[in-house]
């Protein structure tokens, strides 16, 4: 491969970097908003559909987060989401714990809608 065909490749991979990274940032607050519902939908109780679906959002922004230049938020995501799998894993958990990480789900979402960049 010739240069100028080196450097038509690294463009348009980089255009296409920017505009994924573009995607993620314009989709961050529905995805802040989704999981503060999902966080409200599930019951301690009996953790449901609501708990299968956090999982995933958060797995998915953890490696999209870091990925696109998010590290804390990313960080963040991840933690969450392990804690939630170690929730799920139970029969049963105490419904402090299920409080506990509910409420910091709850900051996670806030803080990623105030400045997403600045969770550290």
């Amino acid at each position: 491969m010739d240069d100028r065909m080196q450097h038509a490749a690294d463009q348009q991979f980089f255009s296409r970097l920017a505009s994924a990274n573009d995607s993620f940032a314009s989709g961050l607050p529905s995805t802040l908003a989704r999981l503060g519902q999902l966080g409200g939908e599930l019951d301690p109780a009996a953790p449901n559909a609501a708990a299968a679906e956090l999982q995933a959002m958060l797995h998915t922004v953890a490696g999209s987060a870091v990925t696109f230049g998010y590290r804390g938020l990313g960080q963040h995501a991840r933690a969450l989401e392990q804690r939630l799998r170690v929730l799920m894993t139970f029969d049963a958990v105490a419904h402090a714990d299920w409080s506990i990480w509910l409420g910091e789900l709850g900051e996670f979402v806030e803080a990623g809608r105030r400045d997403p960049r600045a969770l550290g």
